[in-house]
């Protein structure tokens, strides 16, 4: 049977423009993907990724689409890529002057430690439950269950502008365009507005542990943090304002595992098996609307989730498949 023109276009095939391009095509939509670089390469392949909301802008709709993620999250864990860890999260702030570390401020089950359990170099702990989700495994699950629901292979095209890829989007007769270009869209759209935050990780055998761990403000290192994922455990971190560099530092690798094993010892002698490198699409506030391009395409923007991008997925995707479905029935 001969595959009908796409109704929609998606640009980029991170976590945002996987989900998104799920929920056009499980809705019934023709859907396919472009995208500069493939999953397993985009930045989301980087992230820890605990669920929690971080280093995203001010927006009444966060909330909302965090506990919407939250929820299918729950839903996913019967895979072996999510799983929910009890961990521990820190600040070396004063504790009356330094709220909960943001990721976990919205956490349900949040619980003070007593002195003797907060590690050292930080001043106050508190105990909690979430979802951790193995990136790899994960992107792979998202762009198998889109092609599952009929999407058509992801295309790799790089789109200087736009304009561009609203006309690529007319040639193949789609009417919707969906950015899902995280930092790409500093220069596609372009959106001086999204900034990148360099992340880098270290991934390493992991001795055994089983809870995650997330330190903010100690004085040999900003952010620290570990997420276990079964034999591999993801060690990073860094939050590098405007720094493009996707290349990872040896350097800052080091000190990351330094960082990591104040608060665990037997993370010193990890085996070291991989680098990665994201870069955090910031914005002051997540962009997801519609507007209509200069030549008529319809675009519907889903981008600038900074570090929440797993965290707000779901919730994002499915207000964003929304607004394309309702473009397509004008």
């Amino acid at each position: 049977m001969q595959q009908r023109n796409p109704d929609v276009l998606v640009i980029g095939a991170g976590v945002i423009g996987l989900t998104t391009a799920i929920c056009l095509a499980e809705a019934g939509a023709a859907v396919a993907v472009h995208a500069a670089e493939l999953p397993v390469r985009t930045t989301s392949v980087a992230a820890g990724a605990v669920w929690g909301p971080h280093l995203v802008g001010s927006d009444d709709r966060v909330a909302r689409w965090a506990d919407e993620t939250l929820g299918t999250l729950h839903e996913l864990t019967g895979f072996p890529f999510v799983h929910v860890a009890a961990g521990l999260t820190a600040t070396a702030a004063e504790p009356d002057a330094e709220p909960v570390p943001e990721f976990a401020a919205t956490a349900s089950d949040l619980i003070a430690c007593e002195p003797g359990q907060v590690p050292d170099g930080y001043r106050a702990a508190w105990r909690c439950t979430a979802p951790l989700v193995s990136m790899p495994d994960y992107l792979e699950y998202l762009h198998g269950r889109y092609l599952r629901a009929g999407g058509e292979p992801i295309t790799p095209v790089s789109y200087p502008a736009l304009a561009a890829a609203t006309a690529a989007a007319q040639a193949h007769g789609s009417q919707v365009v969906v950015n899902c270009t995280g930092s790409g869209a500093h220069h596609l759209v372009p959106d001086p507005a999204v900034a990148p935050v360099r992340g880098q990780v270290v991934v390493a055998r992991n001795p055994g542990l089983t809870e995650f761990f997330v330190g903010v403000g100690a004085a040999a290192w900003e952010l620290a943090y570990f997420f276990p994922h079964g034999e591999r455990i993801v060690l990073g971190g860094t939050e590098q304002e405007g720094d493009w560099s996707r290349e990872p530092d040896p350097d800052i690798a080091r000190q990351i595992v330094a960082a990591c094993a104040v608060v665990e010892p037997a993370l010193g002698d990890a085996a070291v098996i991989g680098h990665r490198v994201g870069l955090r699409p910031f914005r002051p506030q997540v962009r997801l609307e519609a507007e209509q391009a200069a030549d008529g395409t319809v675009v519907v923007h889903n981008y600038g989730h900074g570090g929440a991008g797993v965290s707000l997925s779901w919730g994002c995707a499915r207000d964003a498949a929304a607004l394309a479905l309702g473009a397509l029935r004008r």
